[in-house]
Formats: C-alpha cells, structure tokens, sequence
C-alpha cells in the first residue's frame, strides 16, 4: 500500500473535532473509556489514509474512517456498550482490507475482533440477497451457508445485527448523489432485509429512517408526491397539533396525573404510503398524519388519559388498539386510539409508558445488559425480543432462493423442516423436524451421545424416543463409562432419526471386540427368525446372498449395525420359500371391497386378483402373477415352487403385476404376547397396537396365575412385512412384555 496525497479527500475527515464526537458519545452512553475509543479513531484513520488509490473502492462516497465514526454515534445514541462502539469504529477499515484483523485482536482483544467478524458474515448479504432470484448458479450453496452463519451469529449476540444495521443506514444515506443504478440497489437491500431486522429487533429509530430512504430512491414519484402533500399543511398542522396538546395538558393536570409529556408526532412517509396501499384510501383519509403522542409513568395512568382524550373528543369505532394488553411480535407496547378532534378534524393519539416508549425507540437496546465482557447477560425483555431471531432459522435445509428468506423477514411463515433447540447454556443446535433427545447429544458431542441414559426437555423427564421441537431446551442425562444401545439402531424403535448419530452410533460399535459383535449378530438373527416364524436356514448360503463371504462376516456387521435384520429375514424367506416353501405365512387379505386392488397388471388394466395360499405374498415382496380359469390372476411371489412350475408348464399364462402405491388390502397376522401378568397389560398392548395405526380384529388372553403369566394371542391387519416388523419391535418395548412371536399356522 502506498501513502496517498494530503489534497485527497480522505483527509477531509480528518477535520472531525474527536472530543466534541467523543462528548456526543459519552452524553449518551455509560461506562464508556474515552481513551480505548479515541485510540480506536487514531488506528482508523491512518489505516484509512495509507490506502492503494488505484485499486481502492470508495464505500458509497465516504471514507472509512468517517462510517465508522458515523456508526458509533449512531449506536451511542441506543446505549449500546464500549466494545460495539470500537467495533464500529474499525469495521469499515477491516473490510476493506486497510486494517488486519489480527491488529484489531492485538490492539482491542477477541470481544471486539469477534463482533467484527460476525459482521463480516452478515456482509454476505449484499451477495446473497436479490428478490430478483438473479442468482449465480454455483454460488447458492455458498449464499445459504452464509446467511445460516449470520442468522447464528445474530442469536449469539445481536450487537452484529446492530452494528450492521448502523452500517447500512450509513449506506442509505450516503447515496444520495450516487448513480440511480447503485441507489436502486443499496434501497432495495435495505428495504427487503435490514428495515425488517430493525423492526423485529423493535429498534424504531433505524427502521424509520431505513423504511423513509430506501422507499424514497425505490419509488421516487409516490415519495415526492406524499412530501409534498405533507408540506402543505406543514404549518396547518403544526398549529392544529399545538391547540391539541394545550387542551390535553390542561385536562391531563386537572386529574393529576403527574410527569405526562405531551409532543406531536411526526408521521413517516413510508407508513403513510403503506397505510393508504393497505386500506385503499386517499391521502386525506389517512387519519394518523396529525397525531400526538403522551408519555406516563405508569400503564395505569395509560388507561386514565385514554379516557380523558376519549371524554374530549368523540372516538372512531374500529380505530381502537390496545397494544398492552395484547403486545406486537416484536414486543411493542402502546395505545392507539382515533378521535374526531378540534374543527371536525380526524387526529390519532398514542399513549405509553417512558419505559414503553424506551423499548419502541431502542428495542433490544433497552434491555442488553454489559457487565465487563460478560456478553450473555441478559433480561427477560432482550429474550422476548430475540426469541424471533431463533424462529427466523426454522426454514427448510434446501432453500428454493433468497426470496424466502426475505419472505421470512417479511412475517411470511417458512416451511418447517429444521428445528432449533436449546442447550442448558442456552446455545442454539439445529437438527431435522423428528429430531430425538438421542439425536441431538450426537449432535452436541460423539461422548455425549454414547453416555446418554435419559433427558429433560424443559426440565421434564422425557422418553429417548421423544420428538424435539423448536424452543426446547434439552438437557441430556449421561452415566460415566456410559455405551450406545444396539436398540437404538433399531428404526422401528424410533430412538433414533438423523444419519449423524446413526453413523456414530454404528462406529462405536465396529471398533467393539469382532467376537462380541458375532455374538450378538447370531443371538439377534435367530430370535428373528423365531418371531417371524421361519426356520434356521443354511447360515453360509444366507451370509452370501446378501453379499458376506461367510456367516461370521455377516453376524459380526449385524453386530456393528451395518445391516439391518429386516434384511437378513427377507433374504432367508426368500431361501426357504425355494427349500420347502417354509415362507412368512400370512393369511390371505382382509375380506373388504377390491381387496385386489393393491396390485397392477402390466398391460392388462383392472382384473380380479387373489393371493396364492401357497406363498401368500406381501407387498414388497417381489411377484408374479397367473391367469387362472375363472379365479382371476392368482399372485405369486417370484421364488414360490408353485409360481415357477407354472410358469415352465404354461408360460402363456404368466403375466408381469407389481405392487401399486395404494396400500388398500390387509393381512391378517396372528400373534402370540408372553409377559408378566399386571393390572393394565392387555390395556397398554392394545394402545401400542392403536398407536402403529394396526387394526386388531380379535384378541384372546390366558393367564397362569401360579406363574403370574399372562399370553395374549391377537390377530391383526397388517399393509407390509415392514409394518408387522414395526409392531413387534414397537410391542416388545411394554412394561412387562417378554417377547412377541408370529404364530404360523399350517395352509388350509
């Protein structure tokens, strides 16, 4: 970098008298150390005069140095706090490359060099935002990425947002000589995102001016027009407002209510212009252009000069809002009432507390609380005030373009497909919708998750299979020397639901003893077996058709949760069918209207189908389908001994069917409870049974009351195997319940 001439411009700043800027500092904000600041000013400005002229981008005609000074001021004036106000001093300089960062962290500490890094994520907007979807395609996974990083950042500390909230009203200001092209495009930023997070964050002092500007480079003739209109009658109004401020001071002080303060109030031009679009009206009947504002010390006294002004002046119906007692989104507070005023003229009164007037003007600002560095102290009204920054993240992971995120900005709900929970800390985790308490400790760290024995959502104990939503606040209860369950890579069960922790889950136990895992694979192959009724196969063979070179190979990937047992059990069915026709027997469909419906002849359209008794096929199984004489198309499975004879004998006859995707047709599945006897056990296996969405059409329970055992035999409908895998598993998890097997009765 070179040093640049005197007579440059930059030095025009230079004239700015730092202890009168300082002075306008400390007048506003506390505990502020003048020397850090001013030695924030100096760092500035010779980084902003040591500068490569040829190469340099002016920011919208200011200098760097100048912005910053220019924010600190602006954010002085909402309280704001030491290290936000060097911040803003220094971020423009950073920026643009004038400044190293690792100064700023050398010079000031990590709190300022990390509020100005956050900002530098949130520049990521001038990139991504444009309601014009005139997005580069390449670039959108990046854009999403950064403005899920601003919207994060934002939550953890919302001095970014305001700090990037007093650039760009820096921006909107400064280009009011600029090109129209770069004004247009400056507004329309402003517009579609930061005078939206300035009113949602309820900081009215930046939202106004920030709606007033961008609207007036946006629409330039509407914004002349209402100007114009306004300043007509300037003075009209002026005089107008001042009769009706010394009639309400008069009754205000004739019912004693002390420390009222009563001012006209300004109305914003773009408010105007968005009343009149709203309700389709003129000009003239825009009631709340002459307007007064009252102030009180207490939300009582409120509702004691709404009275007053409603017994001077006659109130219009249906112009009445009580904002107390039923607050904004963004938290503000007032009264607002319509009156028919002096000369018949309509005039709008706003009444609030100071303090509600504090939180109208500054928004979060009144409620951040600093204490040294200590950036997460916070009141309740900065949380209620924050909480929509946590919502705004609850958009789905594979965002169509910018203009939902700008639809979101805009109070347009987004579509729910990420959830946003809370650590104990309060730290903002987002998982998928059906996220599990088990989920989210994966997601905070790999130890926490293979710990996990329990958790709190919002200090309640809570099952492991409970579904997460956005706002929870979860904390996870872990054992020391704590391991995963293999249940929980049962999916059935429902412990778990994301691939992260699946994934985790599967890794701890591949680095598991290998004999360990071949243990466990035989015992679990062969209880399944058991409770869907089938026979042992040859081990070996099974081990090869799903793609293991041996038995041991296969039981050990069991054990380590690489294979699921829905799998291994459809290979052996398929063995055994073939061996001796030993398949999953299920009885045939539910006798109900079309109960062949579910399956689709190729070419053929709608004919009479029935399931072949000698394999009874489910849906998902693979099938073949013969053109009996008279019965329809009788359905096979593809490896059924019967389907394949007929198919050499009378190939004429076989025709292609698959499955359809309308699951119409049931099967009828009996099958045998054994548990210990309680009071409220057939109760609560019925409840399961309901909860899968199973219909039991009968059910039967013996109890041996010298061994206090109870069996219950029931039989139900079942859509699939998967569904009757489903709610045995699911059965097998009542207090109580032993075991769950299928009984196979013999073919009629």
């Amino acid at each position: 970098m070179v040093k640049v001439r005197e007579d440059h411009p930059v030095f025009q700043d230079g004239t700015v008298d730092l202890d009168a800027w300082l002075a306008r500092i400390q007048k506003h904000a506390t505990v502020i150390d003048g020397e850090e600041l001013l030695r924030a000013c100096r760092i500035a400005r010779v980084a902003d005069q040591t500068v490569d002229v040829a190469h340099h981008q002016w920011f919208e005609g200011l200098s760097a140095y100048k912005t910053g000074l220019d924010m600190a001021e602006m954010l002085s004036e909402l309280n704001m706090d030491q290290e936000s106000l060097v911040a803003c001093v220094l971020y423009r300089c950073v920026r643009e490359g004038k400044l190293p960062i690792e100064t700023v962290k050398d010079q000031f500490g990590p709190h300022v060099t990390k509020l100005i890094q956050g900002v530098l994520q949130m520049a990521a907007m001038h990139q991504a935002q444009n309601p014009a979807k005139q997005v580069v395609l390449g670039q959108r996974d990046a854009q999403l990425e950064s403005i899920r990083k601003m919207l994060v950042t934002m939550v953890n500390d919302v001095r970014v947002a305001l700090i990037k909230l007093a650039e760009r009203t820096c921006a909107i200001r400064a280009v009011k000589n600029a090109p129209e092209a770069r004004r247009h495009k400056v507004a329309r930023e402003v517009f579609d995102i930061y005078a939206p997070l300035a009113h949602r964050l309820g900081v009215g002092q930046i939202k106004w001016e920030l709606e007033d500007l961008s609207f007036r480079y946006l629409e330039p003739d509407q914004y002349k027009q209402i100007a114009s209109l306004l300043d007509e009658k300037r003075l009209d109004r002026q005089t107008f407002i001042q009769q009706v401020t010394s009639l309400i001071r008069q009754s205000v002080a004739e019912a004693n209510i002390e420390g009222a303060q009563i001012d006209g109030r300004a109305k914003h031009i773009y408010s105007i212009w968005r009343k009149m679009q709203r309700k389709q009206i003129s000009f003239s009947q825009v009631y709340d252009v002459r307007a007064v504002r009252i102030l009180v010390k207490e939300i009582k006294d409120c509702y004691s000069v709404l009275g007053l002004v409603h017994t001077l002046w006659r109130n219009i119906p249906k112009e009445f809002d009580d904002y107390i007692a039923n607050p904004k989104a963004n938290g503000y507070q007032s009264l607002h009432t319509a009156v028919i005023g002096p000369e018949g003229k309509v005039l709008e009164v706003q009444i609030r507390t100071y303090d509600m007037h504090e939180d109208a003007e500054k928004g979060v600002c009144a409620h951040y609380k600093y204490k040294g560095t200590d950036t997460n102290s916070q009141s309740s009204g900065y949380e209620q005030k924050i909480s929509w920054l946590r919502q705004v993240m609850d958009w789905h992971d594979e965002l169509g373009g910018i203009d939902e995120l700008v639809a979101e900005f805009g109070l347009v709900e987004a579509t729910e497909d990420r959830i946003y929970v809370l650590t104990p800390d309060g730290h903002v985790v987002d998982l998928q919708s059906n996220a599990t308490p088990i989920d989210f400790a994966y997601k905070v760290h790999t130890e926490v998750g293979n710990s996990c024995r329990g958790a709190k959502v919002n200090g309640r104990i809570v099952p492991l299979t409970y579904l997460l939503h956005t706002g929870d606040q979860v904390e996870v209860l872990t054992t020391k020397n704590g391991k995963p369950s293999r249940d929980w890579l049962n999916q059935d069960l429902g412990y778990v639901n994301t691939s992260r922790a699946r994934a985790k889950i599967k890794a701890w136990f591949k680095i598991q003893n290998r004999d360990q895992n071949i243990e466990y694979g035989a015992k679990a192959v062969k209880a399944e077996l058991s409770r869907f009724g089938l026979k042992v196969p040859d081990m070996n063979k099974l081990a090869q058709k799903v793609n293991f070179e041996n038995n041991d190979d296969l039981m050990a990937a069991i054990g380590a949760g690489d294979v699921r047992l829905m799998q291994v059990i459809h290979a052996a069915e398929q063995m055994l069918g073939k061996a001796d026709n030993a398949v999953v027997k299920v009885s045939r469909p539910s006798k109900k209207p079309n109960s062949g419906a579910d399956v689709q002849i190729h070419g053929v359209g709608s004919l009479l189908t029935v399931m072949a008794r000698c394999c009874e096929p489910l849906p998902g199984n693979p099938i073949v389908g013969y053109i009996t004489q008279g019965r329809g198309v009788s359905i096979h499975k593809q490896d059924c001994i019967n389907g394949l004879q007929l198919k050499a004998d009378e190939p004429e006859r076989i025709v292609e069917v698959s499955w359809t995707n309308e699951k119409q047709s049931f099967y009828a599945v009996t099958l045998d409870v054994d548990a210990y006897d309680r009071t409220g056990l057939l109760r609560d296996i019925m409840n399961m049974v309901a909860n899968e969405g199973v219909n039991a059409t009968s059910v039967n329970t013996l109890t041996d009351a010298v061994e206090s055992m109870a069996r219950t035999r029931l039989q139900v409908e079942v859509e699939s195997i998967e569904q009757l895998g489903r709610l045995m598993a699911r059965m097998r998890t009542v207090p109580n319940v032993m075991s769950v097997s299928r009984t196979v009765d013999s073919p009629k």
